[in-house]
């Protein structure tokens, strides 16, 4: 999978440096998977959670931080709408959120 963009990532883990490996290794497995479906996701992350318009959410480092992303399967291209803490997640509404807001 192609992700857009790894440096949102980045200047996550450098503010939040106890999630620098966890994201390191969820990039490492998404960037090299082949995802066509949700259910290929779930394959993968058991806990992911699938919402509409093919948005997923990712437990990071324990749950301790969210991820969500919107899939193309077809492009097999995945675009970041957001990252942040669990409670930042709390705040937010995960099937309209895009990274900025």
């Amino acid at each position: 999978m192609r992700i857009i963009s790894k440096k949102t990532l980045v200047d996550f883990w450098n503010k939040y440096t106890d999630s620098e490996q966890s994201l390191k290794a969820w990039f490492s497995s998404a960037s090299t998977a082949s995802w066509k479906q949700p259910s290929d996701v779930k394959a993968l992350y058991k806990n992911a959670s699938i919402l509409k318009n093919n948005r997923v959410v990712f437990n990071i480092h324990g749950n301790k931080y969210r991820l969500i992303v919107k899939i193309d399967y077809q492009f097999g291209t995945l675009f970041i709408k957001f990252i942040g803490t669990h409670k930042q997640y709390d705040n937010i509404d995960a099937n309209e959120v895009n990274y900025g807001n």
